[in-house]
């Protein structure tokens, strides 16, 4: 591409992903939404300067469950979440966007 050029964001997401609510685009969207949540909870563990053992530990968990939490690999249930913010001192707050 030159400087001049016009990338189309649009067009490399449908070439990559497929076309807006096709199933290939909503599994993308899903593991991108899961992946944004781990990174989410990973920086959450961190800045409470916990190690996944101590967080594990807190919410009665294995540290490999953890891992796989904050690795997108797992998604945690809604219960989960919750104990797992309260163990690091925060909240879930629900609010219109």
């Amino acid at each position: 591409m030159g400087a001049n050029d016009i990338y189309d964001v649009s067009a490399e997401l449908e070439r990559e992903f497929g076309a807006i609510g096709t199933p290939q685009r909503e599994a993308a969207i899903g593991k991108a939404w899961e992946e944004y949540n781990a990174q989410i909870l990973l920086d959450a563990r961190k800045n409470a300067h916990l190690t996944q053992a101590e967080l594990a530990a807190r919410i009665g968990a294995d540290k490999s469950y953890i891992s796989r939490v904050e690795r997108g690999l797992t998604v945690p249930s809604v219960a989960t979440l919750y104990k797992m913010a309260a163990a690091m001192g925060l909240t879930v707050e629900l609010r219109p966007i």
